[in-house]
């Protein structure tokens, strides 16, 4: 696929606000033995220090427990807006890839034990690995998208977006009814079940239909 942008090219320039959606699976909210969302979605916010470019090394914090990947469907804004409809939030994407959330899955546990918000288990330097975003074309259903990640050539994750709690288009619309939207911004939309452990020396690749794929080495 062609004009296909990547983290690599965020790195140059101002940097766009990260959203990632938490607990947007079932089978995934079951396999961490966690709780339904309310009303509205888990949202939290990672740095543009979080990305990394598809071939560069991963580099994953020391002495911290437990490290898991999660893989997602990652959306990024064309268009802005606040209080975006979810039938016209179809228009407000301009690409649409794969991505990784790194996760510090022992200091997560511990954050919410206590009650503390997540950021060190989720937004540490090099904690969003970012695919290539290709366009979003007319004929790719938003409903309908199918993405897995291998660890070491063994498929950990297969997601498919249908069995999204909150579709992208409505998750759009959650999230700018709190933020007014910018061009450039990522929404990362959520992980399917088997998320993992991963370790150094590692190689994950993320790959789909329709989807461009990507790959990185574990430093």
């Amino acid at each position: 696929m062609t004009d296909s942008r990547t983290a690599e090219a965020f790195s140059h320039r101002d940097a766009p606000r990260i959203f990632c959606i938490g607990r947007n699976y079932a089978k995934h909210i079951e396999e961490l033995n966690s709780t339904l969302p309310g009303a509205e979605c888990v949202i939290f916010m990672k740095p543009a220090s979080s990305l990394v470019a598809p071939g560069e090394l991963i580099r994953l914090p020391d002495h911290v427990g437990d490290i898991h990947h999660e893989a997602e469907l990652v959306v990024e804004i064309g268009q802005g807006g606040r209080a975006i409809q979810p039938e016209a939030a179809r228009e407000h994407i301009r690409g649409i890839g794969l991505g990784l959330d790194l996760t510090l899955r022992d200091v997560q546990t511990e954050l919410k034990s206590s009650g503390e918000p997540w950021e060190r288990a989720k937004a540490f330097d090099h904690s969003a690995p970012l695919g290539p975003l290709v366009a979003l074309r007319s004929d790719m259903d938003l409903a309908d998208l199918h993405f897995e990640l291998s660890v070491d050539g063994a498929v950990r994750q297969s997601g498919h977006t249908a069995h999204m709690l909150v579709g992208v288009t409505d998750l759009i619309a959650v999230v700018s009814r709190s933020w007014q939207l910018q061009p450039g911004d990522l929404i990362f939309t959520g992980t399917p079940e088997g998320v993992g452990p991963i370790a150094a020396g590692q190689h994950l690749r993320l790959a789909g239909p329709g989807l461009e794929s990507a790959e990185w080495t574990l430093a």
